[in-house]
């Protein structure tokens, strides 16, 4: 299975990946059924989970229903124990919209919710994040996951978060961090997407983010709250829901 979806993660475009994981997620939702691990995003429970990742393979990550990952696994819980967003009336921006979040924001009645993307099929608008289509102050909300190491211009994509965030707003950017790197490193001048997968972890990423990125999101403006949520879950629930303590939840203010 993992040499499947390691295939058709390299080979076929993203877009059509989102399509296609419509249909096959009907099937191993089904095959995988079972009660060990449990979903917080879905509420599912699977005998295991799905192997995901472009390079180095992660074991039992992937949802087999709702095709969460960690990392979205630990934002859902995030907001709801964290946050308002579940039950304030909130003007959402989504840019890149997963799939496991897109029909419950959108059934979400205290949201006005509006996704972003330049090529999803799934998004509401099509748009470069380094250039958004809205006007000042416009959103309570940005949430943009595994994004910014894929843009050209990290500081013109910044810029444009903050300018369509309302003043007191705020931001949750999760990108993927190697936490034995001090600083982040990008250089733009490499296109080779072999090149790329061996510097920065992926074919279509133009940097690698190291423990310094909140002074990353810190220099382009915003307020930093650095939250140790995950230092307050227990190992058992960290195994069941199938996280990891190696994501950094931190959310990003417009002060």
């Amino acid at each position: 299975m993992k040499k499947i979806i390691q295939f058709f993660l390299k080979i076929v475009p993203r877009k059509y990946l989102i399509r296609l994981s419509y249909v096959v997620r009907l099937f191993t939702s089904v095959f995988y059924k079972g009660d060990k691990y449990y979903c917080a995003v879905c509420e599912r429970r699977f005998r295991k989970l799905m192997p995901y990742g472009y390079g180095k393979v992660r074991e039992n990550v992937l949802c087999p229903n709702c095709l969460s990952l960690e990392r979205h696994r630990l934002l859902w819980l995030y907001l709801k124990e964290k946050t308002t967003f579940f039950n304030n009336q909130l003007k959402v921006m989504h840019v890149a919209p997963e799939q496991c979040f897109l029909e419950r924001f959108r059934k979400m009645q205290n949201l006005d919710y509006t996704t972003v993307d330049l090529e999803s099929p799934i998004a509401d608008v099509k748009a470069d994040i380094q250039e958004l289509p809205f006007k000042n102050e416009t959103f309570d909300v940005v949430i943009c996951n595994h994004v910014l190491e894929h843009v050209a211009d990290l500081s013109k994509a910044l810029s444009e978060i903050k300018r369509v965030l309302k003043l007191g707003g705020y931001a949750i950017l999760q990108v993927p961090i190697e936490m034995d790197r001090e600083k982040t490193y990008e250089d733009l001048s490499i296109t080779d997407p072999k090149e790329r997968e061996k510097l920065f972890g992926q074919y279509d990423h133009v940097r690698v983010f190291g423990r310094d990125y909140p002074e990353l999101i810190k220099k382009a403006g915003f307020l930093v709250k650095e939250d140790n949520y995950l230092n307050t879950i227990n190992d058992e629930i960290i195994d069941e829901y199938r996280l990891t303590r190696n994501d950094m939840m931190v959310s990003f203010w417009k002060g």
